[in-house]
């Protein structure tokens, strides 16, 4: 046996005054290890779409195997940075699990050595079911996790305990504690700190220049016969807060399930129509383009947004209606259910039967004006006018299976939400925001209504439980759209609560009842406090 490999691995015990009773050094080593092996991965990880990200493996798997309870509280509360979120707390923990193991084996290095080890061989294994990865890709990423936290931590013991620094190693003879070796391990673990955190910087950095990105900013689409699509509105009323018509693709909000956007090969990608169908069939995205496109200004919305939240967006849509492509591939009488497959497993499902009234159901290509962005969907999603986004809106199309109604359930439906996910109607306020204060005379109040699939008709306001009154609108663009609305309010001194609502396109004006998000989407009359002072 190799006594001095042995030594330096599992060292004898040492007399007291040795560094292994400075926690705080121990902690430090395990901590900056656990960064630079999260740090280095995740740049190994940016090379290609078959090495996944451990962070954003586990993550996942968090996710998937979280009870339905906590993901919906997740959303409701932290609403688009739930994600942030997650991935920042695993990134902590991680970290923290690393002191912790530098701190308890500070002088059983194999013990610590393993300890990282392990902890990477879980993340692989947990990343294998990522968009693209494969088990190779997984091991690769793992083992250099492994190594570089490994070998992180075995330069910072030997810095701390004097091997790197100008003073000699310390001995039971010798168990002064030099300054040089005190300086030699901080200058170490900073320059580890600052590697993790450059690496980390790096990988992020490259996922945002991805080649999937270049492809997709090469792509022109078709251009539309004229007189098919509807004009854009001359004019919008120049409130300021008041959102736009057409929310910015930048801002549309974003709530799936995806840690890390998929990274879809366009060259690879094809989207299967099969099930219960007479002729399945396989669609490239040039098959796509090359169809009658049609372009829809659909407002979509999460059941998860609160009343008067923003998880609720409008867009100009183009993509193949979704009935037409049902056509061609003959749908069997027995099929009850679209089901969206997504690259990333997930599933979402809806009712063969409200496409029968001829609502807006595209697989869309494009939003507003450019293909679909990365982060909503490219190369291709589901957009269906009228239905909460979880039982229709598959982002990152792979599949559209026809399914009998029982035995198939999409992602959400055993997490505890409702089955056909209808959106209500529902009226928010933009401005003035809750809780603030203005001077007294008359002041805008604006915001925006939906009730795809029925228009909105009328919109009214009330001031401390007054009359209801009628405010304006803009122009319509369509029943699956959301409206404007604005009215100038003569604000007097004092505290005063507005509350507002909608009357649908069918005549049914929007239900006072408060009900929370779950499990199929909240109601009640948006209300704000405002406080009027000179």
């Amino acid at each position: 046996m190799d006594t001095g490999r042995a030594a330096i691995l599992d060292p004898e015990p040492v007399a007291p005054g040795h560094l292994a009773e400075r926690p705080t050094r121990a902690v430090l080593a395990g901590s900056v290890a656990a960064a630079v092996a999260l740090g280095f991965s995740e740049l190994v990880a940016s090379l290609g779409a078959s090495l996944p990200s451990l962070v954003v493996g586990v993550g996942g798997w968090f996710i998937d195997r979280s009870p339905g309870d906590v993901t919906r509280a997740a959303i409701e509360t932290l609403g688009t940075a739930n994600k942030t979120v997650l991935i920042w707390t695993i990134v902590v923990v991680t970290i923290t699990l690393g002191g912790v193991v530098g701190r308890v084996w500070w002088q059983r290095r194999s013990r610590a050595a393993t300890a990282f080890g392990v902890t990477a061989i879980v993340g692989g294994l947990a990343s294998v079911g990522e968009p693209g990865a494969t088990a190779v890709g997984a091991a690769v990423v793992a083992l250099v996790a492994a190594a570089s936290g490994v070998g992180t931590y075995l330069l910072l013991w030997s810095a701390a305990d004097g091997r790197l620094g100008l003073e000699p190693a310390r001995t039971i003879e010798s168990p002064t504690d030099p300054h040089a070796s005190r300086r030699s391990f901080l200058g170490f673990a900073g320059a580890g700190a600052a590697f993790a955190g450059l690496s980390a910087a790096g990988g992020r950095y490259a996922l945002g220049r991805s080649p999937t990105e270049v492809a997709r900013e090469a792509i022109v689409l078709p251009t539309l016969p004229a007189g098919s699509t509807s004009p854009l509105p001359d004019t919008e009323p120049g409130i300021d807060g008041l959102s736009p018509l057409y929310t910015p693709n930048d801002d549309f909000f974003r709530i799936d399930t995806a840690l890390r956007v998929p990274q879809v090969d366009l060259d690879g990608w094809s989207m299967t129509i099969d099930g219960m169908v007479e002729n399945p069939l396989t669609l490239t995205f040039d098959d796509l383009l090359a169809m009658d496109l049609v372009e829809s200004d659909v407002t979509l919305a999460c059941v998860s947004n609160q009343v008067g939240g923003n998880l609720v967006g409008n867009a100009r849509w183009l993509g193949v209606p979704l009935a037409e492509l049902l056509e061609r591939v003959g749908v069997d009488p027995g099929a009850e259910q679209v089901v969206g497959h997504s690259v990333d497993g997930f599933t979402a499902g809806f009712p063969l039967d409200v496409l029968d009234d001829g609502r807006p159901a595209l697989v869309a290509v494009g939003m507003n004006g450019e293909p679909l962005p990365l982060r909503h969907g490219f190369p291709a999603r589901l957009v269906v006018s009228g239905l909460f986004g979880y039982v229709s809106a598959t982002k990152w199309l792979s599949r559209i299976e026809l399914a009998p109604w029982e035995g198939v359930n999409g992602y959400w439906i055993p997490r505890g939400w409702s089955k056909e996910g209808p959106v209500h109607t529902q009226t928010r306020i933009d401005v003035p925001a809750d809780r603030t204060t203005v001077a007294p005379g008359r002041i805008a109040v604006a915001g925006v209504a939906w009730a795809p699939s029925r228009g909105v008709a009328q919109v009214e306001m009330r001031v401390d439980d007054g009359p209801w009154t009628e405010v304006e609108l803009s122009e319509e663009i369509g029943d699956h759209a959301w409206r404007q609305w604005w009215t100038d309010w003569n604000a007097e001194e004092g505290t005063h609560i507005l509350e507002i609502r909608s009357t649908d396109g069918t005549g049914e004006t929007q239900t006072e009842t408060i009900r929370p998000p779950a499990p199929s989407g909240a109601t009640g009359w948006h209300r704000i406090r405002v406080r009027v002072e000179a």
